[in-house]
């Protein structure tokens, strides 16, 4: 089950702290509490509500078998998304958001395959037949389509969601998911605009320990949506082996009954 959102965790995690006063944004005055020494306080009562609403929405999805594609290429989030994203079988993007990643979605399939057909090579023998050059040539694109589209090797279509931490450092990716219709959810500090985003979070996007609290949260989400894909699975299994059974248990019974009731109506006559 998904972790309670308790507000005093979030307290100890620094998402409330904001950005500096001159730095923000007027549209996230609803989710500011106040201005403390040029900072401004997130109203963590309001950052726990959205969290609770976005998680409704990413369990939604994940029950339904559709991925969610977590975004952060800034240094201090990327290594506690790829973690989080990894333990619920997620894809990912934390190295440099590839121009077109979604909008030209094909291409980047095309680019993913080019990894696997150079796998293929170096298992069927094919690998060793090219000179030291090319090997060292395709040895070095293996590496460089690895690093930028390794993690999402696994994604044969385009995502449902989008993650996001950071709106400003993502605004690419923003773009295409919104040419696109695909809705986005993210971590909105108060020097961005939330209404780039369908569900906000207003939380501390900069420090990792308030990252690491909401990926933490929402990915308990997200795994509580794929728990739930499974447990309908099993239902639906044992409903058809129970239909199975009854449709078995009907044909054995029913030739029985026929043999029987004219055995009891000669019994009957013999009484008689």
């Amino acid at each position: 089950m998904a972790n309670k959102v308790e507000v005093k965790d979030l307290l100890e995690a620094g998402v409330h702290f904001g950005h500096m006063t001159r730095k923000w944004d007027p549209n996230m005055a609803p989710y500011i509490y106040m201005e403390r020494n040029g900072i401004h306080i997130i109203n963590l009562y309001k950052t726990a509500a959205k969290i609770e609403e976005a998680n409704e929405a990413l369990k939604k999805i994940a029950a339904s078998g559709r991925k969610i594609l977590f975004v952060a290429t800034k240094k201090q989030a990327k290594d506690i998304v790829a973690e989080k994203a990894q333990s619920v079988n997620m894809p990912y993007i934390t190295e440099r958001w590839p121009g077109g990643m979604l909008t030209n979605f094909v291409t980047i399939r095309k680019a993913v395959k080019k990894m696997a057909s150079i796998d293929k090579m170096k298992k069927d023998g094919t690998f060793q037949t090219l000179s030291k050059k090319e090997r060292l040539q395709v040895d070095r694109l293996r590496a460089k389509l690895e690093k930028n589209l390794g993690s999402i090797a696994d994604m044969s279509r385009l995502p449902a969601a989008l993650f996001v931490v950071d709106i400003k450092a993502e605004h690419i990716a923003i773009k295409e998911a919104h040419k696109l219709n695909i809705p986005v959810f993210a971590m909105v500090d108060t020097n961005s605009d939330p209404r780039e985003v369908d569900y906000v979070i207003p939380a501390n996007d900069d420090a990792s320990k308030s990252i690491d609290k909401i990926l933490t949260l929402v990915t308990a989400a997200v795994q509580d949506g794929l728990s739930n894909r499974n447990t309908d699975a099993v239902v639906e299994d044992d409903a058809e082996a129970n239909d199975m059974e009854a449709a078995a248990v009907a044909e054995v019974e029913t030739p029985v009954a026929q043999v029987e009731a004219p055995a009891v109506e000669a019994e009957e006559k013999t009484e008689e």
